[in-house]
Parts: C-alpha cells; sequence; structure tokens
C-alpha cells in the first residue's frame, strides 16, 4: 500500500456562544467566560429549560445578502460564515485550476428544524399550497456542506455525516482520511447546528437530557455533583484541512496536524451510553492505533463532558479503561461548560480548541468546577487555564444512537 498523506489544519473558522470567529472564542474559552444565558429567540414560558448558549450580536446581513440568506436555514447560514472565516484564515484561493481537489464535508445533527417548524405552521394555516419550494433544500441536513460548496466554488469530494453530538467529530474523521487517501488535496469540514427552537427544546426535554436548573452559572457543570442534564448551544465550527504537500508548497501557516481518528458503535441503546463508556473507550483506542502512539503519548483531552449525570460518569470511565496509569499525566476539560453542547457542530468547535491548546501550548478550564463529583476523579483543569506542552491532544465526541468519534491531533513537525 502507497504511503498516506499526511493532513494538516490550515484555516479555522467559528461561531459559538464565546465568539463570532474562530479566534475569539479561543481566547474566551483561555479567559473562562460563559456563554450561557436566558434564551432570546423563543417564548420559553411554556418550558421548564431556560437557557442556552445562543450567539451573541449575530446578525446574518453583515455576511450573507438578506434574499440569499432567506433561502437558507440558520444551521446552513452559520456553516457558510464560518467556511468563509476558515477558507480566509488559510488564506487559499479555490479557483477553475483547482476546485476539483478541494472538498466540502459539513455535518449537521438535525438539520433545519426551525424551517420545519415554520412549514408545519403554514401547512396547518394556510394550506399545502403555502409551503415554499424552498422547504425541503432549507430542511436537509446536507445542504450545509452544498451551500458551502457553491458559495466557495468547491468541487472535490462533496458530503454530509448525520451522527448526533459525534457529527463534527465524524466529518472531520471522514474529511482527513479523504486527505490520507489522496482524494482530495483540501476539505473545507467541521459541523454546524441550530437548535435553539420550540420543536428542538421541547424533544430534548420530554427526553430528560436538558439540564432545568435555570442558573446559569451551575446549568452547565460537567464532571461536578448536582449535574442534571446538558445546555443546548448553537453555532458552527469549520476547518481548511489539506495535505501536507499542498500546505508546504504554497508556505501556509499550520496550526496542527490531524493524525488519528476511531469511530465505533455502541449496538446498545438510543441515547444512553454504553455501561463503563466502552464504545467510547474502544473509539479512542482506534484513534490512538490509528495515529500509531499509546495512551501516555497524549497530554490534553478535550472531553465529550456534557454535563449529564449518567454521560460524564461513563465517559470518566471510558477515559480510566483507556489510558490506565498514564491518566494520572492527563489533563481533561470540558469547553461546553462555557459553550454548551453545539451538537452537530460541537466537535468542529472542540478540534478548533484541541488544535489551538496544541499551538499555544494552553489548555482551556473546565468552568463552575466548584462541587466535584468523586466519581469523577481526574484532573479537568477547573476554572482556569493552564499552561501546558502538548504534543498530542485528543478530542471525544459521543452522540445519540451510540456513536462514538475521537480525533487525535499532534504537534506539526516537518
Amino acid at each position: 500500500m502507497s504511503e498516506k498523506n499526511r493532513g494538516v489544519i490550515t484555516g479555522i473558522g467559528a461561531l459559538s456562544p464565546i465568539g463570532n470567529d474562530a479566534h475569539t472564542s479561543w481566547n474566551n474559552a483561555l479567559k473562562g467566560v460563559n456563554g450561557i444565558d436566558e434564551i432570546t429567540r423563543i417564548n420559553t414560558d411554556p418550558y421548564n429549560v431556560k437557557l442556552a448558549g445562543e450567539l451573541k450580536d449575530f446578525n446574518i446581513e453583515d455576511y450573507l445578502d438578506r434574499k440569499e440568506a432567506r433561502r437558507m436555514d440558520r444551521f446552513t447560514q452559520y456553516a457558510v460564515v464560518a467556511a468563509r472565516q476558515a477558507l480566509e484564515d488559510a488564506q487559499y484561493e479555490i479557483n477553475d485550476d483547482n476546485a476539483a481537489r478541494i472538498g466540502v464535508w459539513i455535518g449537521s445533527g438535525i438539520g433545519g428544524m426551525e424551517t420545519f417548524e415554520y412549514a408545519h405552521n403554514q401547512l396547518l394555516e394556510k394550506g399545502p399550497r403555502r409551503v415554499s419550494p424552498f422547504f425541503v433544500p432549507m430542511l436537509i441536513p446536507d445542504m450545509a456542506t452544498g451551500q458551502v460548496s457553491i458559495d466557495t466554488g468547491a468541487k472535490g469530494p462533496n458530503g454530509s455525516t448525520v451522527t448526533a453530538c459525534a457529527t463534527g467529530t465524524n466529518s472531520i474523521g471522514e474529511a482527513f482520511k479523504i486527505i490520507q487517501r489522496g482524494d482530495a488535496d483540501a476539505m473545507i469540514t467541521g459541523g454546524t447546528e441550530a437548535p435553539i427552537t420550540d420543536m428542538a427544546i421541547a424533544g430534548f426535554s420530554a427526553s430528560r437530557a436538558l439540564s432545568t436548573n435555570n442558573d446559569r452559572e451551575t446549568a452547565c457543570r460537567p464532571f461536578q455533583e448536582g449535574r442534571d442534564g446538558f445546555v443546548m448551544g448553537e453555532g458552527a465550527g469549520i476547518l481548511f484541512i489539506e495535505s501536507l504537500e499542498s500546505a508546504q508548497a504554497r508556505g501556509a501557516n499550520i496550526y496542527a496536524e490531524i493524525v488519528g481518528y476511531g469511530t465505533t458503535g455502541d449496538a446498545y441503546h438510543i441515547t444512553a451510553p454504553a455501561p463503563q463508556g466502552e464504545g467510547g473507550s474502544r473509539a479512542m483506542q482506534a484513534a490512538l492505533d490509528d495515529a500509531g502512539i499509546e495512551a501516555k503519548d497524549v497530554q490534553y483531552l478535550n472531553a465529550h463532558g456534557t454535563s449529564t449525570p449518567v454521560g460524564d460518569l461513563f465517559e470518566v470511565q471510558a477515559i480510566k479503561n483507556t489510558f490506565g496509569d498514564a491518566v494520572n499525566n492527563l489533563k481533561v476539560s470540558s469547553t461546553k461548560s462555557m459553550t454548551g453542547h453545539l451538537l452537530g457542530a460541537t466537535g468542529g468547535i472542540e478540534a478548533i480548541f484541541s488544535a489551538l491548546s496544541i499551538r499555544d501550548s494552553k489548555v482551556a478550564p473546565t468552568i463552575h468546577a466548584m462541587t466535584p463529583d468523586p466519581e469523577c476523579d481526574l484532573d479537568f483543569v477547573p476554572n482556569e487555564a493552564q499552561d501546558l506542552e502538548i504534543t498530542h491532544a485528543m478530542s471525544n465526541s459521543l452522540g445519540f444512537g451510540g456513536h462514538n468519534a475521537v480525533l487525535v491531533f499532534k504537534k506539526f513537525e516537518a
């Protein structure tokens, strides 16, 4: 078998509850900024849930023509904006000569939920003739990839992964493998989500997944006693990744190298993780094996850490099972304590944070860490960022349906 191409990150773009670009989001993560606040998007009076991680001071018309924006669901708008940021950050120009070698692979966990709600109301109130011809193209989760491809002119491998909360991580992993195989020179990849809608809040509340704690300082507290569910977030995390050969040929700035990807299924339950996080542990080991390293080579792990009672505990058990004694030298943090859970976008945001941790030799904290759970006894970098020389960082994403996805990043060395 021919030698695999190396894949490196050369551009990043993000919209998150703690910043409207990747670098602002990262700087605020290092400061421990809390992006969770009262929901303004919908009327929360009928719901027990009052908090979410919404974007702040974001107006799509600052980025897209109004007519163009109205033909996209919010999750697609976020992807287009973040993808433009990533391309600009990479200083990469897509043209007729290279377009066929540049692909797009962006996922969304639930797609155009807001579009679905609006169209359904139109159907009930005004009849089928009033349902927009744009309804289906705005609804489907692959349209983020489709619209980014149209917006940028990228004509290479083109697809979308939907694995609930693992979506962003799986998408980046699949794009990485496309680069490794040599099927593309570069990929625009990550995740996007706009789930702060009536149906999504109602549905996740009905499954008892969301926190009903309405104190913004304690609602999202991963790995702490008293945690009672996750807090919804929205946004997009998009990476521009390319083959090392492509990046070096144009003298690109390299944030980090992607070296490992593991993905597994629990085959256990539609929403609950397998006991002791067995599937997550196998995904971590698969990513380590893919990277050709051992657990002791990893200094930092960006945990899934959603602040659910069972999910956090089983992830800790999975980390211990995978890392063994090496867990004693591992820093672990959940940046969801600041952003909330961005569902399909979360893996994209956390891949960016992992890469920037390596670049800056800093680990973002787990905030709201005031009541440690004795069963969750790892070093969670409580409340304040820490300096750490990082050679390898790992990022975990675990999704409804038993999907587990893990990426390993490495400090770039030519």
